[in-house]
């Protein structure tokens, strides 16, 4: 080993801990540039701030990484320990403590799309929550006043509806609450029209709300899987239909919603009666009650008869009769009694004469 005597050495030049660590990192930063990292999500930690501080680790090696709010922020799903992710970002060193970091700029889930894992995690939130029982669920009025609309005023699916308004039912105004149903922000808009037509003064107020969009990508759909519009909904007090996408299409509005209808189109029909059906019940009403009424009239007549009848038998002139009958027994009963008080009185005077007679002085002398 060989001593290095101060003359040896070469020229001092001391730096600071933080010229050391500003080099390290000048130097990673422009070796390595922006990279690709897998790994899974450990040691998860969110900041008052909204930065997001973790670990990305595989079976041999771990790197400390941060995720800054504005990043975290255009992510559709949550950040979660246990969860595989691919991270694009660059390699720095953070000074204050001397750590090699990976400075997150986006995150993938690993395997799957991040609007699917966003799907399932806020779905998975919300059933926790009950947002989805169907002791939640409200029914649909018969025949709604007014039906509200939250939709695109340029979208087929605003076309759809109109068209089956107008053949089920078309005397049922529609109110619309126009809304952009995709890109950024989209879902702020429709949350706001939910709540503008719920707020509606109770003479103009709409009985059913309608929330519906024609077909698109996931991507498209996106605003309807948004805990934001979820959160609406449920607030919402008027019975809510969802008719988002088409017949194989679910998203979180769906679930949420008080009935959910595979198209704006059957939105549409479950929320109007069907003229064309009401027509015909009225018609099968209308005989029915016809045949209840002639039998009450007939029930009514034969009854009356039975009891003009009746009358006829125990009526006043009838009445009258009897007691001219009684009255003239009564007045035969009275002469016999009466001739027979007065020939038992005539009787009895003539044997009171008689005695007299024999008792008279004439008679003796």
């Amino acid at each position: 080993m060989t001593d290095f005597l101060p003359g040896a050495l070469p020229e001092r030049r001391i730096f600071s801990i933080a010229e050391v660590l500003a080099g390290v990192r000048a130097l990673l930063e422009e070796s390595m540039g922006r990279l690709w990292v897998a790994g899974e999500v450990s040691n998860l930690r969110r900041a008052s701030s909204g930065h997001f501080y973790f670990s990305l680790k595989d079976d041999a090696a771990q790197l400390r990484a941060v995720l800054f709010r504005a990043d975290a922020r255009r992510m559709p799903f949550e950040l979660e320990d246990g969860l595989e992710v691919i991270a694009f970002g660059e390699c720095s060193v953070y000074e204050a403590r001397g750590d090699l970091q990976l400075r997150v700029r986006h995150l993938e889930p690993r395997g799957r799309g991040a609007l699917q894992l966003a799907f399932e995690q806020l779905r998975v939130r919300l059933e926790r929550e009950g947002l989805f029982e169907p002791s939640r669920k409200r029914p649909l009025p018969a025949f709604p006043r007014r039906v509200g609309l939250v939709t695109s005023a340029s979208g087929a699916a605003l076309r759809d509806v109109i068209e089956v308004s107008g053949r089920r039912f078309p005397a049922t105004p529609l109110l619309l609450a126009p809304t952009r149903v995709q890109g950024e922000g989209a879902e702020h808009e429709i949350a706001a029209a939910l709540a503008a037509l719920a707020s509606l003064p109770a003479v103009h107020g709409v009985d059913v709300i309608l929330v519906v969009r024609g077909g698109g990508s996931l991507e498209d759909l996106q605003p309807f899987n948004t805990e934001v519009v979820a959160r609406a909904m449920a607030a919402c007090p008027v019975p809510v239909i969802s008719g988002v996408g088409h017949e194989t299409d679910l998203s979180i509005v769906d679930l949420v919603a008080d009935v959910r209808a595979p198209t704006p189109s059957a939105a549409a029909a479950l929320a109007l009666p069907d003229r064309a059906v009401l027509r015909d019940r009225c018609a099968r009403d209308l005989v029915r009650l016809c045949t209840a009424a002639e039998r009450v009239v007939e029930r009514a007549a034969a009854r009356l008869a039975q009891r003009s009848e009746a009358l006829a038998r125990v009526g006043p002139l009838a009445r009258v009769a009897s007691q001219r009958v009684r009255l003239d027994a009564l007045a035969r009963a009275l002469e016999r009694t009466a001739h027979r008080h007065a020939e038992r009185a005539r009787s009895k005077l003539a044997a009171l004469a008689g005695r007299l007679d024999s008792l008279s002085p004439l008679a003796v002398l």
